[in-house]
């Protein structure tokens, strides 16, 4: 290659270069009316976004290359900042940003009334303002034409909800109005927006019935009204609904029967009617329905036989008909449900066993059989065994006056839970249980067990909720107990969190439900109301991760040992009604969760700690104690002094005199001495030497004297 060509191809480099650097400027420069509403937005909040030039961190002329910007011909189109934990307060310049299609500003903290204009900007197509705190109504002025979703869930919108968006768009398909505080009755309107798939209106406080022109939408698959406050029948007509594929209704007051159309929603996948009124028998569409995955019926007032035909119903795998007044017995056809992993037919009336064709459900994972009326506990758990892939297991109040199986064949390899509460059972602990080593979760309270506490729940690796109060165990707490690892560290992997649907309950504060999961409860020792004895074993400091140590209704001995201080994360300590003696440790001070603390009812003495939590403990946490003193029982009287005696006391008094004699005495020699040496100029440097140094001596002694004149002076006061 020759100079000139050489010259050429660098020629040709250069302006490859500039135009590569003039489209990206072209792309990266954003138009100045949008940069003047990026800037007025960046102004309306409490702290800067990260990469963003007004932070000085890029240049504020290239706002397409900020973060969660995109743009198309240099107008700003997409501006994503969900979950950048921005706060402040939305003002209008957003809405300035005229060609936007995507705006996403969920989970920060923005707060205040959502500009007007917002609603009314003619090319958005995606809105999520979710997880804020906005306020205020929503309007009925909405004119977004291309929008195709909106979510507004999660804030502090109040008054009814406006459809004046169905009559602008021909686009929307999501419309999210979850977590707010709308009232009033479900909004006539809706049946406008003929593209609509998803309707989430969950935890508000809006009532009455479905309107007829919601039952039009013939593409919605997703209708969601839970936590609200609707009643009355359930109409037929949401069987013409046919594209439904999740239908939720649950926590409200709907009545009546089950409308029996549920053949016609052919692609429901997810019915949900917990906590209603419905009564009457399950409809024959819907127990021959081969599309359900998920059935919620829970807290109703359904009765008659279950009468699933799960030869039709092929895709079942969560089924929850707790708290109805269905009867037995026991439905033997869910056996053939082969992919059900989730049974709850708590508190019905089965009055059976449970059948030997269980030992088919190979999915099988979670079982709640709660005051059901079983019998036959050898039987149920010799069944259970064979389901391999049985996690948690609750047959609470059933088995009455039974014993519990002592089989050493008996095996549940993969249990993380277990509740067999309430059963009144018989027998020992059974040592099977040791061979369970997931068990995460052991109730076995409120039974009539007895024997001791085996030495083998120190080795269970992931065990943090042992709960084995109100039995009839005796002998010591065993020192092996200090071994437990979940309590020392509570390592469990979130592989190993496992589901326990056992409680669905509402969150308040949140407008929402919340879920119960097993790692969900407090990491507890509860021994109660038992016959133990011996003493505590100081070792239980090693468990940083307890927090509920309840040990009351024994008969403990011994003192309580200052090594349980060690326990960091505790939260309440019970130790009332037992045998202990001593002090309280002054060393429970550290304890700073300490919420509740009771030892009532022992033979405790001395003074009872003071100070942080301790002022919040009520005085009936140290009743029943009558050698405890303290600001929460009987005060502490001051020590008594020995008196003084005549001798002494003479001693003392002549002591003090010469002190203050010859102090007085001292200093007028020294001042009639030195006032002659002043006129010798020669002799007033050491004159003043002599001084100090007299000083000093005179201090040191008088100091002595002068605190044992104080201590004769207090005696004498007393």
């Amino acid at each position: 290659m020759g100079v000139g060509d050489l010259f050429i191809l660098l020629i040709f480099w250069g302006f490859c270069l500039q135009a590569h650097v003039a489209i990206s400027q072209k792309n990266d420069t954003c138009n100045s009316n949008d940069l003047r509403a990026l800037e007025g937005f960046m102004g309306s909040l409490d702290s800067g976004i990260e990469g963003w030039g007004f932070d000085n961190t890029s240049s504020s002329s290239l706002c397409c290359s900020w973060v969660g910007i995109a743009c198309e011909s240099s107008r700003v189109v997409e501006l994503n900042l969900g979950k950048k934990r921005l706060n402040g307060v939305l003002n209008e310049s957003i809405a300035d940003l005229d060609q936007l299609r995507f705006l996403n500003l969920s989970q920060n903290s923005l707060i205040g009334q959502v500009p007007m204009k917002l609603f009314q900007m003619k090319k958005l197509e995606t809105l999520d303002l979710s997880y804020n705190d906005f306020l205020g109504v929503m309007t009925q002025e909405i004119d977004l034409p291309s929008i195709g979703f909106l979510d507004l869930s999660e804030n502090s919108f109040a008054g009814t909800i406006g459809t004046g968006i169905c009559l602008n768009s021909s686009r929307i398909q999501v419309l999210n109005f979850s977590m707010n505080y709308f009232t009033g009755t479900f909004p006539v309107g809706f049946g406008n927006c003929t593209t609509l798939k998803h309707l989430v209106l969950h935890s508000n406080s809006l009532s009455g019935n479905f309107p007829d022109d919601l039952f039009s939408l013939r593409n919605l698959n997703r209708l969601d009204v839970q936590f609200n406050q609707f009643s009355g029948l359930l109409s037929d007509r949401i069987g013409n609904l046919s594209n439904l594929v999740e239908l939720d209704i649950s926590f409200n007051g709907f009545n009546g029967a089950l409308p029996n159309v549920m053949g016609n929603l052919q692609k429901l996948e997810f019915l949900s009617t917990d906590s209603n009124q419905f009564n009457g028998t399950l409809p024959t569409s819907l127990s021959n329905s081969p599309s359900i995955k998920v059935l919620n019926l829970r807290n109703n007032s359904l009765s008659g036989p279950i009468n699933l035909n799960c030869t039709s119903m092929v895709l079942l795998n969560t089924l929850n008909l707790g708290s109805n007044q269905f009867h037995g017995p026991f439905p033997d056809s869910l056996s053939s449900c082969q992919k059900l992993r989730s049974i709850n037919l708590a508190r019905n009336n089965l009055n059976s066993q449970i059948p030997e064709s269980f030992k088919n459900l190979q999915y099988f994972s979670y079982l709640s059989l709660t005051n059901t009326s079983l019998h036959n506990i050898s039987s149920a758990l010799g069944v259970l065994q064979h389901c391999r892939s049985l996690s948690i297991v609750v047959l609470t109040g059933n088995f009455y006056d039974e014993e519990m199986p002592s089989d050493a064949k008996l095996k549940f390899e993969n249990l993380t839970a277990l509740v067999i509460a309430n059963c009144r059972l018989t027998g020992l602990i059974p040592q099977w249980l040791s061979g369970s080593t997931k068990l995460q979760l052991l109730d076995l309270s409120w039974n009539h067990l007895s024997g001791t506490i085996p030495d083998w729940f120190g080795g269970m690796k992931f065990l943090f909720y042992l709960d084995i109060s109100n039995n009839s165990l005796s002998g010591e707490i065993p020192k092996s107990l200090s071994k437990m690892e979940s309590l020392i560290s509570r390592n469990i992997s979130f592989d190993e969190a496992t589901e326990f649907p056992f409680f669905i309950k509402r969150n308040q504060s949140a407008r929402g439900m919340q879920y119960n999961q097993i790692l969900s409860f407090p990491p507890s020792l509860d021994f109660s109301d038992n016959m133990l004895t011996g003493q505590i074993p100081p070792d239980l400091g090693d468990l940083k991760q307890l927090h509920r140590l309840d040990l009351k209704q024994n008969s403990i001995s011994g003192s309580i040992p200052s090594e349980l201080s060690g326990m960091k994360s505790l939260e309440i300590l019970e130790l009332s009604r037992n045998n202990l003696s001593g002090v309280i440790p002054p060393s429970l001070n550290n304890l700073s969760f300490l919420s509740k603390f009771d030892v009532s009812y022992n033979n405790l003495s001395g003074k009872i700690p003071q100070g942080g939590q301790w002022s919040t403990f009520p005085n009936t946490s140290f009743e029943g104690n009558k050698d405890l003193c303290g600001d929460y029982s009987n005060p502490c009287s001051r020590p008594e002094r020995i008196p003084l005696s005549p001798t002494k006391t003479r001693k003392n008094t002549i002591e003090v005199g010469m002190v203050l004699s010859i102090g007085a005495g001292f200093a007028v020699g020294i001042f009639v001495f030195g006032y002659t040496l002043l006129f010798k100029e020669s002799w007033r440097y050491a004159y003043f030497v002599f001084i100090e140094k007299m000083h000093r001596g005179i201090s040191m002694f008088l100091k002595v004297k002068m605190a044992k004149a104080k201590e004769y002076f207090r005696d004498k006061a007393r």
